[in-house]
């Protein structure tokens, strides 16, 4: 029998949280993020904070949004089985450009795999990047 008070776990294990804007419901998301990720998902949540006073937050399409300005954003991240894609809707623009391509021009992706180490330094320097770059109106 299922939780009714906890979210939906939809495919890849990505929490289905209601649309909202602030930092509740991405912690929220954050709670619910299953297994290995929760703790991805705080230390990215952290270290946004750390790196860009005064982020905005919001959950948009099942996935936590961070901006510096209203309705502008510059990283989402979500849940897939084997890792956490973290979205730099700019990345093109980051040095070094993130690795993983995307279909859409100038979006760039990172992974975070269950074994791997948090590169906290390297996510704090392309974090840093993408707050100063105009971000994505959604």
């Amino acid at each position: 029998m299922t939780d009714p008070d906890k979210p939906v776990l939809l495919s890849g294990g990505n929490p289905q949280i209601a649309k909202g804007d602030g930092d509740a419901p991405v912690q929220a998301y954050i709670d619910a993020m299953p297994g290995w990720k929760h703790a991805v998902g705080r230390q990215l949540d952290a270290l946004i904070e750390l790196t860009v006073p005064g982020v905005r937050k919001a959950v948009k399409w099942n996935s936590p949004f961070y901006g510096v300005a209203e309705k502008s954003w510059f990283l989402v991240f979500h849940c897939f089985d084997r890792y956490v894609k973290i979205t730099f809707f700019r990345g093109q623009s980051l040095l070094p450009v993130p690795p993983v391509a995307s279909k859409s021009g100038d979006t760039r992706y990172f992974h975070i795999h269950e074994t791997d180490d948090f590169p906290t330094a390297q996510l704090a320097s392309w974090i840093e990047q993408a707050a100063r770059l105009p971000g994505e109106r959604l």
